[in-house]
């Protein structure tokens, strides 16, 4: 009995050892990720309205910017379902192998691509063609990188699991501005000659140490069990669309007033506030790095309380907290504060929006089965982010420019998000204590 006791404890310990790793690769690789995506939605914002699409009018360069900051997003549904389909297919670890390395090799030829002034009309060709590569890897990376975490955790910590790698999204925007802030701080010719380039070369580093680090893993129980037992779907969209067709709606949903809200505290304030507002260009992502800060210590608490409370009431109470926050949060910065400006998007990136983005990918884990899982939570959140996440700046700066700069339509938006996932989440039944 000794023996055997021994022999369970030491399994017991290999399988914490291996969803500890689990759980690091996940935020590692969702961390390189992000940064390399808001990495671009920083430089949009200050750097390539400039230098790929200069034009006499200065709100017509911001939005051919922004344009090529949304486009990636109606491709990132297309790289969900080729990515998926590998995921369910063939297994985790290689699907998140394929995505970490489109994406980090995109966004470094976008570091040596040559501006305006250089090649003409090709130098916005190409920037929008690494952009696109770079929606077919995230694409497929966020699935990947949720089941990579869930898939090893229990049903009594899957919400402190599911929150890991949501973590990411902070910390690569934590990164991703902290690089632009420190390079932003050389004279502006230097800046938007090569000081904004070095991030993005540089971020070949981190993709490197993510690629070992996912290189050492193995595949999910649930997806080894679910191959074992013959249980792996021929055609992972297929059975998505034809039996958990209502599951996607609740996705695309319920995502977003995740994602647009979230462009508006952190992507679009960074022209708002420099371009209406005057503020200074390091105090707007100073701003936004502080907030991410904030989310990124606060998402795994929110995670680890959704095991106990379920994912519904966070999700809900964010909800209904941004909705409610949307007209003081203009507020906030319309009075000119560099002080009220952090404020304001503390709260808005950094709290009221942490709780929702912690529970959504476990939320959408548990409402689709093993063999379309990775179709499924990619479908429905890329489909979500197509629609409300890179088009949230856009829209934002057209209805400052078609309201006279009123930022009053801009709130009503982001109201609109809040009732539109309501209504979604609705629907969703709370699984947290089924098993996968």
């Amino acid at each position: 009995m000794a023996q055997l006791s021994t022999a369970d404890a030491q399994q017991q310990t290999v399988a914490r050892k291996t969803s500890v790793k689990a759980l690091i690769a996940s935020l590692i690789g969702s961390s390189i990720e992000w940064f390399d995506y808001f990495l671009y939605g920083t430089a949009a914002s200050l750097v390539f309205s400039k230098l790929f699409f200069p034009s006499e009018d200065a709100v017509v360069s911001l939005l051919l910017s922004y344009l090529t900051f949304a486009l990636p997003f109606f491709i990132r549904p297309l790289g969900g379902i080729i990515f998926s389909h590998i995921g369910d297919k063939i297994g985790r670890k290689k699907t998140l192998v394929m995505t970490l390395s489109l994406m980090g090799g995109s966004t470094v030829l976008i570091g040596l691509l040559p501006d305006y002034n250089a090649i003409g009309v090709w130098a916005p060709i190409l920037l929008i063609t690494m952009r696109c590569i770079q929606g077919l890897g995230i694409g497929g990376e966020w699935g990947g990188a949720l089941l990579l975490a869930v898939e090893y955790s229990g049903k009594n910590n899957r919400g402190f699991f599911g929150s890991i790698p949501q973590m990411g999204v902070t910390i690569g925007m934590l990164l991703g501005t902290l690089a632009l802030s420190l390079t932003s701080m050389l004279p502006d010719d230097a800046f938007l000659s090569w000081g904004w380039r070095v991030p993005f070369i540089m971020s070949a580093v981190l993709v490197f140490i993510g690629l070992w680090i996912r290189g050492g893993l193995d595949e999910t129980p649930a997806f080894k069990e679910s191959k074992e037992s013959g249980e792996v779907s021929r055609v992972p969209l297929l059975d998505t669309l034809r039996y958990h067709w209502k599951s996607v709606l609740i996705a695309v949903g319920a995502k977003v007033v995740e994602t647009g809200p979230f462009y508006i505290f952190g992507t679009f304030v960074i022209a708002y506030a420099t371009t209406y507002l005057d503020y200074e260009r390091t105090d707007a992502l100073n701003a936004v790095l502080i907030a991410a800060l904030v989310a990124t210590v606060i998402i795994p608490y929110m995670g680890k309380l959704s095991d106990k409370v379920g994912r519904k009431p966070l999700y809900i109470g964010g909800t209904i907290a941004i909705m409610v926050y949307a007209f003081p949060y203009f507020y906030l910065l319309s009075l000119k504060s560099v002080f009220m400006l952090t404020i304001a998007t503390i709260i808005g990136l950094g709290i009221l929006w942490a709780p929702i983005t912690a529970v959504l990918g476990t939320m959408f884990s548990e409402i689709f089965s093993t063999k379309v899982r990775y179709t499924g939570v990619s479908l429905g959140y890329q489909l979500g982010a197509a629609l409300a996440g890179g088009t949230a700046p856009l829209i934002a700066t057209y209805l400052l420019e078609e309201f006279n700069d009123s930022w009053v339509p801009v709130a009503i938006y982001m109201i609109v998000t809040g009732l539109i996932s309501i209504i979604a989440i609705s629907a969703a039944k709370d699984r947290r204590q089924e098993e996968l």
